[in-house]
């Protein structure tokens, strides 16, 4: 016997439906169009709250007429020398990002928020990758694999950039894309179960 969705997701990321399936819960995914343009002045934990909330409320307004489940949403920047870095525009924008990585550690921050009849509520979190020195050559290898063209930061710590990856402090799930700790703290406290 089937069980009822418990929750909405307001992403299409297969990395992300990946991570919730971990949870145990049984979702349906909604895609949402949010602006990602970050304002003048405004912080990186900031901007990723403000788009995880955005996420979650476009999704929220889509669906609860029909069926008032929770809907969450998540979004994730790396951040390197107080310069929020998104998703690359072209090539050489990854091999710019890719180099200012390369040999040392930044910062990605993952920001979960859920909307639901009763609430609206966000968790960050905040972990730290290390990168080891990456060749030129490397970098324009890595771009003709394609993986790193919808990524922030220019790469996918679950694929191919592992090799790149000398040190990760915080959580493997937020830095693909939804930190599952503070994602199953925040359905606990609607009464949304795992597992």
């Amino acid at each position: 016997m089937s069980r009822a969705i418990q929750l909405y997701l307001a992403s299409t990321s297969p990395r992300r439906r990946e991570l919730l399936q971990q949870l145990g819960l049984v979702f349906d995914t909604l895609a949402v169009d949010v602006n990602e343009t970050i304002m003048d002045n405004e912080s990186a934990n900031d901007f990723v709250v403000r788009m995880a909330l955005q996420k979650a409320t476009a999704g929220w307004q889509h669906i609860r007429r029909e069926q008032p489940l929770p809907v969450l949403g998540s979004d994730t920047v790396v951040v390197v020398d107080d310069e929020i870095f998104g998703k690359p525009r072209d090539r050489a924008h990854a091999q710019d990002m890719l180099t200012r990585l390369s040999g040392r550690c930044h910062q990605v921050l993952t920001a979960v928020a859920l909307k639901s009849v009763a609430t609206e509520d966000v968790r960050v979190n905040s972990s730290q990758v290390c990168f080891r020195s990456l060749s030129m050559q490397e970098i324009n290898a890595y771009w003709q694999t394609g993986e790193p063209q919808d990524k922030a930061g220019a790469y996918a710590i679950q694929g191919l950039a592992a090799q790149f990856i000398r040190h990760l402090q915080g959580s493997y799930s937020a830095v693909m894309g939804l930190p599952l700790y503070e994602t199953a703290e925040l359905l606990s406290e609607t009464g949304v179960e795992c597992l």
